[in-house]
């Protein structure tokens, strides 16, 4: 296991009682809702209209919602993740909601199936921020049937820039004329585009990976993906988050996120 795989991994056993709390009410949801401004399907698409017989794998898969969504579906999901004790709560709401799937502890950028097991790859916040994508791409491009689709949302490069080096996950927002203080997104550009790639957080914080968007289409395309649409997410009028890094005023003038989709050819 590689330092950094061992460093997300002990942030995210560390915080999973907190997301525990939250999985109940996102396993019980009427339709999917997406990123952190809990956006619908109806409102923002992000899963393919018909899932029914469809083999996915979720890389990074947490609480495991969106694999339950997928077997909802119709699909037959496998989800992946770096931290057991997520998995824990994942297995836990399996058995209350009695919807069983597979659950793999593991690394998303080493998946233990064979080439060409799976037609849909998913990831929210998952591999998409915690794991190197000159790593999961490719995996998950050997992961893929011809045809498969690869689905990810992620932090905004945008945001990523707006947001000073070295910034906890979990900051209190203050305004301060024309920027925002206290480590939150602000109007300025506080990062180098130029290099963008591991992105260290203070403390106990996990360590996350972002690319300026040429670089996302150049490993796409050589990792033999054909790129369909990127959707630069608004937040809503009236949104709210449980996380406060971003302002729902930010994010209504520039994205906060972004959502990736692509296939392999035939």
């Amino acid at each position: 296991m590689t330092g950094d795989v061992a460093v997300n991994r002990a942030y995210w056993d560390e915080r999973a009682e907190w997301f525990a709390a939250r999985a109940r009410v996102l396993w019980s949801a009427t339709e999917p809702v997406w990123g952190n401004w809990n956006l619908p399907q109806s409102q923002l698409p992000v899963l393919p209209d018909d899932l029914r017989g469809l083999d996915t794998i979720e890389l990074g898969c947490g609480t495991a919602y969106i694999s339950a969504w997928l077997a909802r579906a119709g699909a037959r999901p496998v989800g992946i993740d770096n931290s057991a004790r997520q998995l824990a709560t994942a297995a836990a709401m399996q058995e209350e909601f009695g919807l069983p799937f597979p659950l793999v502890h593991g690394d998303a950028q080493e998946v233990p199936y064979p080439d060409a097991s799976f037609d849909l790859v998913i990831s929210e916040y998952g591999a998409s921020v915690w794991c190197d994508p000159y790593r999961w791409v490719p995996e998950a491009a050997r992961l893929l049937r011809p045809g498969g689709r690869l689905v990810f949302l992620r932090s905004s490069t945008l945001l990523m820039l707006c947001l000073p080096e070295g910034t906890p996950t979990d900051v209190t927002l203050t305004e301060s004329g024309t920027d925002v203080t206290d480590g939150g997104a602000g109007r300025m550009l506080r990062r180098d585009l130029f290099g963008m790639h591991r992105t260290t957080r203070v403390g106990a914080d996990g360590v996350e990976y972002h690319l300026p968007h040429g670089e996302w289409i150049r490993l796409l395309s050589g990792s033999g993906f054909v790129l369909d649409d990127l959707v630069e997410v608004r937040a809503p009028d009236g949104a709210v988050t449980d996380f406060d890094y971003v302002t729902a005023d930010w994010a209504r003038r520039w994205p906060s996120e972004e959502v990736w989709f692509a296939h392999l050819p035939e």
